[in-house]
């Protein structure tokens, strides 16, 4: 027992220098955030705190374990950051959607989260100032693009700040936790196509209601004994519900692409991804003419969608992802060159690209 108490009194020592330079750090950051604002520069660098992160997990040597040493800094960076000034996120509510999780993942607990009730709010709220930032899902590496998302581009002139990369697993929860007293089942209409395939083989003639969100389906499935739902581990906690069966998603590795929109383009770092939209003139060629810039200049496209533009019929708006930032000499020489082709093209925002496998 002495040498348990001996233990535990280094640890409390280390506790204390622990603590000491938190704070010390913490006074860094508010000098910080003082220079910014007599600078009017941005509180938010996400290409800042990822390299802080990245950092700091390879100089890990254990035996603690990497992701939960990013997990304490995300903390501690967000607690520092809002020192500098508190930011105002708005995301897909209620608490505990997968939106939810993406924003606090992203920005931590310092950040006021604040859960809109649809997409379109998430935008409103951000164009009118009452959120800094706002998280919308725009894909997901099974099922593709949210359209919907998507076309609330075309409406409002925000900029793509950052994407999060989350990796979503769905779990089927009910009351009671047992199957056999299921006869209908609520979820986002996301969730009901990521598990298609499991839902057909196992819960074969059960109704299938769609709801505006995961965790919206969560609270009917607490007050209904017969309901169950598809929602987040999250869910399962604030409403008392247990697991039928968990990880019920067709494919494995199931990511979930978040944008945060703001008004400002973040800064260059060397590992950027650009979106843009465009409609065309038309005319014969007029795709392969307008993309034929971006394959003289090296430049790589990661992603081209289509949307009809809901303005003439038959009128396209496409969305496209390239390689590197509005500042680098050859995005903006191939911009340039696209422009001449274009109706009009709307530069929808530069920010870090982020590693598919590490998530954001």
């Amino acid at each position: 027992m002495r040498e348990i108490e001996n233990l535990r009194k280094k640890i409390d020592a280390i506790d204390r220098q622990i603590l000491a330079l938190i704070n010390e750090r913490a006074g860094l950051a508010r000098d910080i955030g003082k220079l910014k604002r007599e600078n009017n520069l941005f509180f938010y660098n996400p290409e800042r705190e990822r390299e802080i992160l990245e950092k700091i997990a390879g100089l890990n040597r254990g035996p603690f374990p990497a992701e939960a040493v990013k997990s304490i800094y995300r903390e501690i960076i967000s607690a520092s950051r809002a020192l500098e000034e508190k930011l105002r996120v708005a995301y897909l509510g209620p608490v505990a959607t997968f939106s939810h999780l993406a924003a606090k993942k992203h920005f931590g607990s310092g950040a006021e989260l604040l859960p809109a009730d649809d997409i379109k709010a998430v935008f409103d709220s951000v164009e009118k100032g009452n959120a800094s930032y706002g998280v919308v899902p725009i894909e997901n590496s099974n099922e593709g693009v949210v359209g919907y998302n998507l076309d609330m581009f075309m409406d409002y002139d925000l900029k793509v700040s950052a994407e999060i990369m989350l990796e979503v697993s769905h779990n089927l929860l009910s009351r009671s936790g047992k199957r056999e007293k299921v006869k209908k089942i609520y979820s986002h209409p996301q969730p009901f196509a990521q598990c298609r395939e499991w839902l057909k083989k196992n819960m074969p003639g059960v109704s299938l209601f769609e709801t505006s969100s995961t965790t919206r389906a969560a609270e009917i499935a607490s007050k209904d004994p017969e309901a169950a739902a598809i929602a987040s581990e999250a869910a399962a906690e604030i409403y008392g519900l247990k697991f039928i069966a968990g990880k019920i998603e067709d494919r494995r590795r199931n990511y979930t692409r978040f944008l945060v929109i703001g008004s400002d383009i973040a800064p260059r770092t060397g590992r950027d991804k650009t979106s843009i939209m465009f409609s065309l003139k038309d005319k014969p060629g007029a795709l392969y003419g307008t993309l034929a810039p971006f394959k003289k200049t090296g430049i790589n496209l990661t992603k081209i969608e289509s949307r009809p533009s809901k303005r003439k019929a038959w009128e396209y708006i496409f969305f496209v992802d390239l390689a590197g930032h509005t500042e680098d000499k050859q995005v903006r020489k191939a911009l340039e060159s696209v422009r001449e082709d274009c109706l009009y093209l709307k530069i929808l925002g530069s920010y870090p690209m982020v590693d598919y496998d590490k998530g954001a």
